[in-house]
């Protein structure tokens, strides 16, 4: 690692006023990618501030109809929470399957959903439930926070404070795991709420998590599997290809992993 001034602040208005006076600085949150980058000599940030000790940011609340929760929530909490396992369980499910124990009891979801990594499972639920990006600034509508692959509509100085999950009345995700990584070669997420379906497909395509828009027109009539059944795999096109798989490979995957989280969604 480079040298750098460490901060921990203990509020969320001291690590915005961290970010606002300190010059290249990096935040930390569950280090996962952080840390591995550091250590790597691959950034060379001056300041490191911490999110650690912020209780603001660890809170799993229900609000109405909408189940929100704080960034610095770990994946391990996300996976063991009476009130997501109640409301939501397949995002219970999905925080479950991330990465291993280690992964899962330092990670956060603030962290995943802002790296954006193209193969995290986060993005996909996020997309499917039409989630509420909650910063320091704003509220943004999950439709335009996913930019593409590690891109984001964050500025510069914004933190993501929580993430607000509507509830679905059906939903349930699927994961091809990479053996060694645990990240998704391919994971689709599939959601059901006021007569909406959306699929959501993480890990599969060049320009990171997107909605398969084909599978959602089959879906819409009626919720079932014999529509997806009767529906062609999605174009290799923009697929990622690399040693783990090739770009045909992860088109098919997609197009099982959305049978399988169908199936999933209706209790088979």
């Amino acid at each position: 690692m480079y040298a750098f001034d460490y901060h921990r602040p203990q509020t969320l208005r001291q690590a915005v006023n961290l970010i606002g006076r300190t010059e290249d600085s990096k935040v930390l949150a569950g280090g996962q990618t952080l840390i591995p980058t550091l250590k790597a000599r691959l950034a060379n940030p001056a300041n490191l501030i911490d999110l650690g000790a912020v209780p603001e940011l660890r809170a799993i609340t229900q609000k109405g109809k909408s189940i929100v929760i704080g960034a610095m929530v770990r994946h391990a909490e996300v996976a063991e929470s009476p009130l997501v396992k109640s409301a939501i369980p397949a995002l219970a499910d999905l925080a479950h399957l991330i990465g291993d124990p280690h992964v899962r009891n330092r990670g956060t979801i603030g962290g995943s959903v802002a790296n954006n990594d193209p193969a995290a499972d986060y993005p996909a639920a996020c997309l499917a439930m039409n989630a509420t990006i909650i910063t320091t600034k704003r509220k943004i509508p999950v439709d335009q926070y996913f930019q593409g692959m590690f891109t984001t509509a964050l500025e510069e100085g914004e933190l993501i404070s929580a993430v607000s999950f509507p509830i679905p009345s059906r939903a349930a995700y699927a994961k091809f795991r990479n053996p060694a990584s645990r990240y998704a070669l391919v994971g689709v997420f599939v959601a059901v709420k006021s007569g909406e379906t959306r699929v959501a497909v993480t890990g599969a395509s060049n320009g990171g998590v997107y909605r398969w828009t084909e599978a959602e027109a089959a879906l819409k009539p009626r919720f079932s599997l014999a529509p997806i059944e009767r529906l062609a795999k999605p174009p290799s096109t923009n697929m990622n290809s690399d040693i783990h798989a090739s770009a045909d490979y992860r088109a098919h995957l997609v197009y099982v992993m959305t049978k399988r989280a169908v199936a999933k969604a209706l209790g088979r």
